[in-house]
């Protein structure tokens, strides 16, 4: 395939477009910290040189507003060829705004955008770009909302096995006296040879986390314990690790927005997995740079949601070890783009002769969301 060359001045970015969309969701959800009966998606579209770009990031609409207000004046004007340049000037522009959250979430959804539209220019699908070191990634089926009834929950970790993922995650914590039983009946939906993964968001204290994490492996098999306390307990997290049974990973990292909360995930030795979310940690330039950094320590990074944004940036890392296929933003993805990849065999394979990250916005049948 024949490249696309541009002149010394490179190509520039002439505009940012953003939109906000508010979706509600099939049914109300709940996991063990928190309930929501929508989500909004924050969508930006990055243009030049007659390419447009696409990025995205699961936040308020306040996102909206920053990148409107502050970051398009930042963008517009640079070299589309320079992604890692305009990314550090984002990053400087809203040092007095502070960089977690909102901040950061408006920097990965323009990020995002600029590597796809770089990818776009130059004619190649993303992954190509990145570097490829996987021809595909597995997932996990991640749902079983702690909303849903008994018959609810093992339809949906049932149906994702039997389409093929052959690990699928539920949430747990919203009425601990109720997760033995729960946990037990997910099992029983799976069938005893597939990988079953519980979630906490944090709402365990760290004695319960150490009593059912040996629960839940000697009876129901779990090898996954997500958040069993807060994110922010970084020692309860290592006392968890080092006691939790031997075949069961300890996991955290979603709510990491620079490298520096992901640095000290690791030097506490707080997990066996690290989980990171490019919507959140400031784009596919920030995923990249967390993967490297858990490289050096010889562990392995997991991808948290939003499973079309991450594929290519995921199949670019040496060191991978799933996605999160989570139902909320799969359903949102599949409604508001063309293009968005369905797992075959439980992995998720970037369509090499789509370009950048495959996606096309389907405008108007987003329009009815938008807020």
């Amino acid at each position: 395939m024949a490249g696309t060359r541009f002149g010394d001045k490179g190509v520039t970015i002439e505009r940012i477009d953003v939109s906000a969309y508010t979706i509600p969701t099939d049914f109300p959800e709940s996991d063990g910290t928190y309930a929501w009966d929508k989500t909004t998606i924050v969508i930006v579209e990055a243009t030049a040189g007659g390419k447009r770009g696409l990025g995205y990031t699961y936040a308020d609409v306040a996102t909206a507003t920053l990148i409107k207000e502050i970051l398009a004046q930042v963008v517009v004007g640079r070299d589309a060829m320079q992604v890692p340049r305009t990314w550090l000037a984002m990053v400087e522009s809203i040092r007095n705004l502070g960089r977690p959250g909102i901040a950061s979430m408006a920097i990965a959804a323009v990020d995002t955008a600029l590597w796809d539209l770089k990818a776009r220019l130059l004619d190649v699908a993303l992954v190509t770009l990145l570097g490829a070191v996987h021809e595909a990634v597995p997932v996990y089926g991640s749902g079983g909302f702690t909303s849903y009834s008994r018959q609810q929950l093992q339809r949906q970790l049932g149906d994702w096995v039997a389409d093929g993922i052959s690990r699928v995650k539920m949430k747990v914590g919203r009425h601990p006296d109720d997760d033995r039983a729960r946990v037990a009946d997910a099992r029983e939906a799976i069938g005893p040879d597939k990988e079953l993964f519980v979630d906490a968001n944090g709402a365990y204290s760290r004695k319960q986390a150490l009593a059912l994490a040996t629960i839940f492996a000697a009876e129901s098999g779990v090898t996954w314990f997500e958040e069993p306390v807060s994110s922010d307990d970084l020692e309860g997290l290592r006392l968890i690790r080092d006691r939790a049974p031997a075949a069961m990973d300890i996991a955290a990292g979603e709510y990491g927005y620079d490298l520096w909360y992901f640095r000290r995930m690791l030097e506490a030795g707080a997990v066996d997995v690290l989980q990171a979310d490019a919507t959140r940690c400031a784009g596919i330039t920030g995923f990249m740079r967390v993967g490297a950094l858990v490289e050096a320590r010889s562990m392995q990074l997991s991808s948290h949601c939003g499973a079309a944004l991450h594929v290519h940036a995921c199949c670019a890392l040496n060191n991978f070890r799933h996605m999160e296929y989570f139902h909320d933003h799969i359903r949102i993805e599949h409604m508001l783009f063309d293009g968005v990849l369905t797992p075959v065999r439980g992995e998720l394979r970037p369509d090499l002769w789509r370009v950048g990250m495959g996606l096309v916005f389907k405008r108007s049948d987003a329009a009815k969301y938008a807020v």
